[in-house]
């Protein structure tokens, strides 16, 4: 493809890109159904993939004369649409793929994919053929991807993102500051392909080891694919089973705890898109926050009944008391980055604490999230980091009121106007999480199941739906509404709501 060729497609509208390379993406499934003869569903995502980029070819044509001009409410609006068009596209062909389904279900699953949250309708084993489970951890692999491109590309630019709690100088100028950071007066056009380039290379080979690791362990080809691509986008899809029945043991859960530990921290994102890198890794706030969690909540865990537990055979309770802190590190690393998986020994560290209801603990830690400018939901690391700074500052100044800050420029700025930001996004988080709680109980959920759903919907961690609780939520029978409710939800976790009060009140989020 040419130079000027490329120039004019970058240069189309978002939507019409993004159409086009989900129309690409089902080739995909396409020829691996057709490698197993299944026609049944190569030939839906074979016609469909044709049809939408005979679409998106049209509609480039004709818009390709006109000049689109980059802005705050254009890119946010872009992103908006992003999440609400391509989800609908993405359920044309597993709609016709699967006969006894709706097309509202096939919307619902594929906007959970997407979104990276992970929770499907179709948990029952042997309800979806091998092709649409690919398909489902396609697109929460492309889902991970766009989270990481619009960050650098889109939020980052606008100080939001988890960007306003380290490039605000002061609230007022915290857009400014990051903006002049990072490519400053660049258009769209610019931004998309020039961290595109960089992200996505080194998504794809991060992708491509931990699948071949994964084979070499001994894993299945499509099994370790679909572990690999839920790993990285953090959406924690699996074929029917879980992690428990498809992980492939110890060892694969440590080489997949080792590639969760990228989303925790800022770094893992290619470019300089974020500051921060300067320091060494063992002084990275997040990295350092997630390790004392890491330590922290297993440990309780295992402690709990420790004495109890030696009261056994010595040898028998110290490799069960092995499992089950292994269980509880690695699911608290999974549910920490809102990926959702369960170690095949969490069992053991649930039996092993005696706490009826662990599950609150695996809410609490989604609720935490991962790195910021990674594909994790939450609150993030980096906010909580720099509320716990600030309230330590000002512990200090009540026994020493003269004592000046230290830590460097960059502490100040974190401790302070960071926290002012990360104090913000906290409070309204809080009201998105009131809002969406009264709407599921409005729909007719009980509380607990109102609270788990909106925990795991607002915070894209969909596992948590089965595992917050005593009883898991079976998503299928949920009714429409309640769907409805949980697929905004999703989108408001996605584009964290600081994105949409910049979208829908710009002058209000510039004050």
């Amino acid at each position: 493809m040419s130079g000027s060729a490329l120039s004019g497609i970058v240069r189309l509208p978002l939507l019409v890109i993004l159409t086009g390379l989900t129309a690409l993406a089902m080739y995909l499934p396409a020829i691996h159904a057709a490698v197993l003869r299944d026609h049944q569903v190569a030939r839906p995502f074979f016609y469909g993939g044709t049809v939408f980029l005979l679409l998106a070819v049209m509609v480039g044509i004709a818009v390709s004369n006109r000049r689109n001009r980059s802005s705050a409410g254009r890119d946010l609006a872009a992103l908006l649409g992003a999440y609400l068009w391509l989800p609908l596209v993405m359920a044309v062909p597993f709609d016709q793929a699967v006969p006894d389904t709706s097309y509202f279900n096939a919307w619902w699953e594929m906007l959970s994919s997407f979104t990276t949250t992970g929770a499907t309708l179709y948990d029952r084993p042997g309800r979806l053929p091998p092709s649409l489970h690919l398909w489902r951890a396609l697109a929460g692999w492309l889902g991970g991807f766009f989270v990481l491109l619009s960050v650098a590309a889109i939020l980052a630019p606008l100080g939001l993102g988890g960007a306003e709690v380290t490039t605000a100088r002061n609230v007022h100028s915290s857009a400014g500051s990051a903006r002049g950071g990072i490519m400053r007066g660049a258009d769209l056009s610019t931004r998309l392909p020039h961290f595109a380039g960089i992200i996505f290379p080194a998504y794809v080979a991060l992708t491509l080891l931990l699948w071949v690791i994964l084979l070499g362990l001994g894993g299945q080809g499509l099994v370790s694919l679909i572990l690999a691509m839920s790993t990285l986008s953090t959406s924690g899809i699996t074929m029917v089973g879980g992690l428990a029945r498809d992980g492939g043991g110890i060892v694969a859960e440590t080489v997949i705890f080792a590639f969760l530990m990228l989303s925790v921290t800022r770094r893992s994102l290619p470019g300089p898109t974020l500051t921060g890198r300067s320091r060494p890794v063992w002084q990275d706030p997040e990295i350092r926050l997630a390790l004392f969690l890491l330590l922290l909540v297993p440990g309780l865990l295992v402690m709990r009944h420790w004495i109890g537990a030696l009261s056994y055979e010595g040898e028998e309770n110290l490799a069960t008391a092995a499992r089950a802190f292994w269980g509880a590190v690695f699911t608290t690393l999974s549910f920490l980055t809102t990926t959702g998986f369960e170690s095949a020994d969490w069992q053991a560290a649930q039996a092993w604490s005696g706490l009826r209801t662990p599950g609150l603990i695996l809410v609490g830690l989604a609720m935490m999230g991962g790195g910021i400018a990674t594909a994790t939901g939450g609150l993030k690391l980096l906010r909580i980091y720099a509320l716990a700074r600030h309230g330590e500052r000002e512990l200090g100044r009540l026994v020493y009121p003269s004592s000046v800050e230290g830590g460097g420029r960059a502490q100040r700025q974190l401790r302070q106007d960071g926290a002012y930001m990360a104090w913000i996004f906290f409070m309204l988080n809080a009201l998105a999480y009131g809002g969406f709680l009264l709407a599921f109980a409005l729909a007719g959920l009980d509380f607990d199941r109102a609270l788990i759903m909106t925990i795991s919907m607002v915070t894209t961690t969909g596992p948590l739906s089965q595992m917050g609780a005593e009883q898991a939520i079976p998503l299928l029978e949920l009714s429409a509404p309640v769907k409805l409710i949980a697929a905004a939800a999703m989108v408001l976790g996605r584009m964290e709501v600081l994105a949409l009060i910049a979208l829908l009140a710009p002058g209000t989020w510039r004050r």
